[in-house]
């Protein structure tokens, strides 16, 4: 229905072990940590990572309920199956179900007797081999779907023996594509209910039995996430409840409305009366690939077949004509009139262009329910997500028991017929955990207490920095409206920011600051620059800092101070936000102390040398490296990603630089990492022996922490390894550190609730700050750990996942967990220790912060929804990126900027 133009028509992880003894240079010994307990997989068995050798056992032993569940894994043969549509082009993973569904429920129904089960993709698994005939390994089958032919090949390319798989949880089976295809499997068998049922996002289904209106067109559903995790000597089911963005259902009029904040006014998305094309190119974004069924008009029926939309038209219905295949033209609002007899309600309202080119204005538009939002969410809306998402570590618990109603593994045709037995009367696990020491920090003279062991929370009352920088001349520029933020509420704010910095051992050498208010409209760097000129008029040096004061969303603002001070003048910011202000107490400014300290070069705190001997060994300098790399939001199309390496060059491990860089969109690799490191590797060697005078300036040892890796890339990032930037680098300055390269993974869903009540923090009821688990849950063959290093302040915490790719450090478990745990305290923003190692959670602000590298005149769209849909758009392709990409302000390339 609706008027068409003129011509419309319709990782397999095999590989070599990277373990063993060091290829060069004569590895250190072992990190401390207290012996560990020995390990033995079968000396044949290859792995990706470093193989297993010992499990840790230093701390405090602990029992902790995880989500996994027990699972007995298949003793029959599975068939693998090839699904190939030869006439057809890549298929959505819904209609691909629904084809292979229709052909073993009615086009062959006695071929798949049991029913297979069904990836959406590629991947067919079946319980028996599948009658098609005597050496007839392949068979093609005619669907017919929704009034259209597909043809649907079907091949056998393999038989898996769970055999296989058995010998892998016992450590004596490499993982092989054998292994991997075998787990595979098993994650599609524990899939195919739910899928056929539910929403689903690969591996998550959503049902609408617990629902969230959060406005703007969006509904939030709580879903389920399972997968099938090997783990050492069984099988487990990892579940765990997820969250699912829904588009919400019904008119689609009404969906548009409520996302331009207009909701009672349908004339708001009228060209005509002043709809901005700005505003309708966001609306688009926001909609765009949704699927919409259309009323007949008359009739008040719907279309049974849902139609994609495309795009939204830049006129209403009254002002859009098209050419008809007869010739002439008509206007859209005139073809509803003179096909349907239908006058439309609101003509002058824009259209949606569906895939085959058809015009439908939108008040004829439904989207039906369970439609899943594959955009990023509008940033307004992040909170009532989080809110919806956040769990208490008990209530997530419960919810994951309740889920197991909803998942009925016991009563699912597919479970049974594969001979899998889920345990659930076991209920979740109960594993063995230990709890760390905590490291002990060092604070500067002055402090009450020079070292403290830092606990999960703690305030800076009688605290110093170790090294604390100065303040010497410095302006405030205020963006908020005089009337709100007067010369009153700038003096509080000057004196609480100026008391806070003196009680943590600052030099503030001039507590009156210049202060101007600006429009934050207007150009932000001319402003700043003429702050800058007036501190040099009136006292004769330039201002070493710019405090601004922010009014609520003044995102725009932000970067465009940050691109002033980092980029263009080398001069360090500190934005405030102006609620933040009013009537603040001390604890705020301290927590600013923090951040603007590190700026001007200072160091809040250093690990105790005792607590962190790797570390601090004077005669193994060792320089630990962060490295990150961010992609654009999913529908973001010609964005680029940004990659990061962040490394200390003191000997306390405590000061830190920052290298990030643009490249290709979606890449894991960083094509720029050789670069970086010998960057990164000669300041270090610099500040050694120029700053620290030290006789031994040469680093002997490299720990190289890798994040925002799936256990799918771990080959890709190895290979980061085996094309030696690193190494190359390395090289370049006639070094030969030995190396430990370690992967960080925060994207899983594994987690840990303590048994007893009491041994969880006492405000989150999470496990406390140290907790790790190196046994139950993890790999078979692999050197890997959980650990929790924070206690988490809303919600349940997520453990980091630490994988260790490459080592020519021979650390121990022990040593690498102690270690990893001493990082994760030596973060200069935070009073608390967080969830990863400092270096990793630098480079992953830097990632997010390169878009500050850019002119904020320049107007590049970095919008994460952004997307080229409107044909004539302008060329943001990665040779613009890159060339608008502004290096770092020659200052600040050795302070931590980007604290």
């Amino acid at each position: 229905m609706g008027p068409r133009p003129a011509g419309a028509g319709g990782r397999g992880r095999g590989g070599p072990s990277r373990g063993g003894p060091p290829t060069r240079g004569g590895a250190a010994a072992g990190a401390s940590g207290g012996g560990s307990a020995v390990y033995t997989t079968s000396p044949h068995v290859t792995t990706v990572g470093v193989k297993r050798t010992a499990f840790g056992t230093s701390g405090r032993r602990m029992e902790v309920y995880t989500n996994h569940f027990a699972v007995k894994i298949p003793e029959a043969v599975i068939h693998h199956y090839d699904v190939i549509s030869p006439s057809e082009k890549t298929l959505p993973a819904r209609l691909n179900m629904e084809l292979i569904t229709t052909l073993q429920l009615k086009v062959a129904a006695n071929i798949f007797t049991p029913r297979a089960v069904y990836d959406g993709r590629k991947n067919l698994f079946a319980a028996r081999e599948l009658p098609f005939g005597p050496n007839t390994p392949s068979r093609e089958f005619e669907v017919e779907f929704n009034k259209k032919t597909y043809k649907i090949r079907l091949t056998k390319v393999a038989e898996i023996n769970p055999e296989v798989l058995a010998r892998f949880l016992e450590g004596k089976q490499s993982h092989d594509n054998a292994v991997l295809t075998a787990i595979t499997a098993l994650n599609v068998v524990i899939r195919m209910e739910p899928t056929l049922n539910y929403p689903f996002n690969v591996r998550s289904f959503f049902t609408d039995k617990e629902t969230k209106d959060i406005g703007s067109g969006i509904v939030l559903w709580r879903g389920y996430f399972q997968s099938i995790r090997p783990a050492i000597g069984r099988m487990l089911i990892n579940v765990d409840i997820s969250t699912g963005t829904m588009y919400k259902s019904g008119s689609l009029l009404k969906l548009c409305l409520e996302f331009v904040g207009r909701s009672d006014q349908p004339l708001a998305l009228a060209p005509r009366r002043g709809f901005p094309d700005r505003e309708r190119l966001r609306l688009q974004r926001f909609i765009s690939g949704i699927r919409i069924l259309t009323k007949t008009p008359g009739e008040g029926q719907q279309s049974r077949t849902p139609r994609v939309l495309k795009k939204l038209s830049t006129a209403g219905a009254s002002d859009l004509t098209f050419t008809m295949r007869e010739g002439g033209t008509m206007t859209v609002a005139e073809y509803f009139q003179k096909t349907y007899n239908m006058r439309l309600q609101f003509p002058e309202v824009l259209c949606a262009e569906v895939g085959s080119g058809a015009l439908i204005p939108l008040e004829l538009c439904v989207v039906p329910p369970g439609q899943i939002m594959r955009k990023q969410v509008p940033p307004e809306k992040t909170k009532d997500v989080l809110d919806f998402a956040t769990k208490r570590p008990e209530d997530r618990l419960q919810s994951i028991r309740n889920g197991l109603s909803v998942l009925q593994y016991g009563q699912s045709e597919y479970v049974r017929q594969f001979g899998m037995v889920v345990d659930e009367a076991a209920g979740a696990l109960t594993i063995n955990a230990r709890v760390l020491d905590t490291p002990t920090l060092r604070y500067g003279k002055g402090s009450r207490q020079p070292t403290i062991v830092r606990v999960s929370e703690f305030f800076l009352i009688d605290k110093k920095f170790y090294s604390p920088a100065s303040i010497d001349k410095w302006v405030v520029v205020v963006y908020e409206r005089q009337q709100r933020f007067n010369a009153n509420n700038v003096r509080e704010m000057v004196e609480g920011f100026v008391a806070a910095c003196r009680d943590v051992g600052m030099v503030v050498k001039d507590p009156n600051p210049i202060v101007r208010w600006e429009n934050g409209q207007g150009n932000i760097g001319a402003q700043l620059r003429e702050a800058g000129k007036e501190c040099m008029t009136k006292t004769g040096s330039p201002p070493s800092l710019i405090v601004a004061v922010l009014p609520e969303g003044g995102t725009d603002i932000y970067t465009a101070i940050k691109h002033f001070g980092d980029i263009t003048m080398g001069v360090a910011t500190q934005c405030l936000k102006s609620s933040r202000c009013f009537r603040a107490k001390p604890q705020y400014y301290a927590n600013v102390s923090l951040k603007l300290n590190v700026k001007l070069g200072g160091i809040n705190t250093i690990p105790d040398p005792p607590s962190a001997p790797f570390l601090t060994d004077p005669n193994n300098p060792t320089i630990v490296m962060g490295a990150d790399v961010i992609h654009p939001a999913p529908g973001s199309e010609g964005r680029p990603s940004f990659t990061s390496l962040v490394a200390n060059v003191d000997s306390d491990t405590a000061k830190y630089i920052a290298a990030s860089r643009v490249q290709t969109s979606r890449q894991e690799i960083i094509e720029d990492l050789g670069d970086m490191a010998h960057h990164m590797l000669d300041m270090y060697m610099k500040y050694r022996r120029g700053v620290e005078k030290k006789a031994n300036p040469v680093p002997k040892r490299i720990i190289f922490y890798r994040d925002g890796v799936s256990e799918g890339q771990f080959k890709q990032v190895l290979d980061l390894v085996d094309s030696r930037r690193v190494l190359e680098a390395c090289q370049k300055l006639n070094i030969k550190p030995t190396i430990t390269v370690v992967v960080v993974g925060k994207r899983h869903h594994v987690r840990f609730f303590p048994k007893n009540p009491s041994d969880g923090d006492r405000k989150s009821g999470n496990c406390p700050a140290g907790t790790v688990i190196d046994r139950d849950v993890a790999h078979p063959t692999e050197f890997d750990f959980y650990l929790q290093s924070h206690g988490g302040l809303l919600g349940t915490s997520r453990p980091a996942h630490y994988n260790v790719l490459y080592d020519e450090n021979n650390l121990t478990p022990d040593g690498l967990q102690s270690l990893s745990f001493a990082l994760c305290h030596v973060y200069a923003r935070s009073t608390r220790s967080v969830s990863i190692p400092a270096p990793v959670y630098y480079a992953d602000i830097v990632c997010t912060r390169a878009k500050n590298h850019y002119d904020p005149n320049e107007r590049l769209d970095f919008s994460d929804s952004a997307t080229n849909l409107e044909e004539g758009a302008a060329d943001q392709s990665l040779d613009k990126f890159k060339r608008g990409f502004k290096p770092l302000h020659q200052k600040m390339t050795t302070l931590m900027y980007f604290s």
